[in-house]
């Protein structure tokens, strides 16, 4: 393997693409009259994803190589390049999904997801103004990619502070556009608030973590933190202490319990383009850097992480399956759908090493894998849910889906498939996600984890199915509300079917994918 230390520009290209573009949004904002902004801006943030994404590629071409980027603070190897096109494609998604816009009657015609000032009280006279002028917060574009470009750094650092940087980079521009939802403001301010608060504590904690390993490191590099470990003949509680406060800001961001009070409100209030974005991205990422740190700076330690985290694996899954299980608003219910599979990724994560001594390459490919499947899937039914509308806006509550099988077939299949695969239905990429995670921490001796995985994989299958059933077995109410579905862009019927091709091919040839996630442990030191 070759290891080149320095400032890496060229490896370091996808940052600069997505940072770059981010600053020429805002630019645009400036200086781009307002009737041609929103175009311009989606435009401006597709490509640049595209062309980050390209630049990505260019890294894939030479997968025996290491880049130690910044001058040693961002490890640029296959663990991160496939992190970083994983979160490249969802953020296209997303941005798809935002750049969506419906049809409404009045004088503002064709309207997007975001308020048209974010800045009114809801429902006041400055608020119906802006919306009859045909005003749209078009910087919601340069704001997803600042968020993008933490979201890059996250996984990718190799010490502690770079970690935080990344984390918070990622985390204010998300707080920020979880308030700007057109409609249910009220309840948008509220997800934007609990989010902001929740994830300040959590950041603070987090850093208050960091302090303490320095403190007992010396260090905040993670190999230096894993050399100090090495070194110590028992558990230092400094050590330990630091380790559990960095635990809880991850797993605040992964969504697991019990740090996951947030994700229900924050994903039913947040606008539904950013709610996917979250959903998808933040957990990819969060994910990401959770594997490094715990596999690179403590996998010296490992038996002393594997069977708690283990434990928080069993909490998250069956809170979110149960407590799913009650849900009535549909993005509450993929809500709770995230925090249960946050738990099934972690399986994988916490079999990295394995009471047997399992390897890093079988688990890193298990949570890889997952992540796409589980990322694809969730963001395709967001898509469907933001299509699924009346007059006043998102049909949320699950019964008025009542009969849609029968209105619009071929959106209720969609939705259907989506749901399937994250319920792990077989010939669908979450079963073989799934079944990849399950073998790899029965391998690893981890037989209780799998067998209570196994339990809530069943449980949360009810909820998922009474979506399907309520779609295409039960007729609508004769005198009920007639609900539609608003008319979708190219792009999004591109996104949609591609979605659907890449789970129903992910599911059925699994090999083609497993080969690309396999490169992801190899490197990860």
């Amino acid at each position: 393997m070759r290891e080149t230390i320095g400032m890496q520009y060229l490896a370091l290209a996808p940052l600069f693409a997505v940072g770059g573009g981010a600053l020429l949004g805002v630019l645009a904002e400036a200086l781009v009259p307002k009737r041609f902004r929103f175009n311009i801006q989606v435009w401006l943030t597709a490509i640049v994803i595209i062309a980050a994404f390209g630049l990505t590629g260019r890294n894939w071409y030479d997968p025996g190589a290491r880049h130690l980027a910044g001058f040693g603070s961002l490890s640029l190897d296959a663990p991160t390049t496939l992190c970083w096109g994983g979160l490249l494609v969802f953020a296209l998604g997303a941005v798809v999904l935002a750049a969506q816009r419906f049809s409404v009657p009045g004088p503002s015609g064709r309207v997007s997801s975001f308020t048209p000032m974010a800045v009114a009280i809801p429902g006041s006279r400055d608020e119906q103004e802006a919306e009859t002028s045909g005003s749209e917060h078009t910087e919601v574009f340069p704001i997803m990619l600042f968020a993008l470009l933490g979201m890059l750094v996250f996984p990718a650092a190799t010490d502690l502070l770079t970690a935080f940087i990344g984390l918070e980079v990622m985390s204010l521009p998300l707080y920020l556009l979880c308030g700007l939802a057109r409609r249910r403001r009220l309840l948008s301010h509220e997800a934007a608030m609990k989010y902001f608060l929740l994830g300040a504590f959590s950041s603070a904690i987090f850093l208050y973590g960091v302090a303490l390993t320095y403190g007992f490191a010396g260090a905040v590099d993670y190999v230096a933190i894993n050399t100090a470990l090495t070194q110590t003949l028992s558990l230092d509680p400094l050590m330990l202490t630091g380790f559990g406060l960095m635990m809880v800001g991850l797993l605040f961001k992964i969504g697991a319990a019990p740090f996951h009070s947030w994700v229900p409100d924050t994903y039913t209030g947040a606008p539904t383009p950013v709610t996917a974005y979250m959903a998808a991205g933040t957990k990819l990422a969060a994910f990401g850097a959770l594997a490094r740190l715990l596999y690179v700076a403590y996998g010296g330690m490992q038996w002393t992480w594997t069977v708690p985290l283990g434990v928080i694996a069993i909490v998250t899954m069956a809170w979110g399956s149960i407590v799913g299980l009650a849900q009535t608003n549909i993005k509450r219910l993929l809500a709770y759908s995230s925090i249960a599979n946050a738990g099934f990724i972690l399986v994988p994560v916490a079999a990295a090493l394995g009471v047997v001594g399992i390897n890093q390459l079988s688990s890193m490919t298990a949570l890889v894998y997952y992540m796409a499947a589980y990322g694809l899937a969730t963001l395709g039914a967001f898509g469907v849910v933001m299509l699924v509308r009346d007059g006043t806006g998102e049909v949320l509550d699950i019964k008025a889906w009542t009969g849609l099988g029968r209105r619009h077939p071929w959106l209720a299949a969609a939705m259907t498939l989506f749901l399937c695969s994250l319920a792990g239905i077989p010939a669908t990429s979450g079963f073989i996600g799934k079944l990849d995670a399950f073998v790899v921490a029965w391998r690893g001796g981890l037989w209780w984890l799998v067998i209570a995985a196994l339990a809530f994989s069943l449980v949360a299958m009810v909820f998922y199915m009474r979506v399907v059933l309520v779609m295409w077995l039960k007729s609508p109410p004769e005198d009920g509300p007639e609900i539609s579905t608003a008319r979708p862009s190219i792009s999004m019927i591109v996104f949609l079917l591609v979605s659907v091709a890449g789970i129903l091919v992910a599911g059925v040839a699994p090999n083609l994918f497993m080969h690309w996630a396999s490169l992801a442990g190899q490197l990860l030191r």
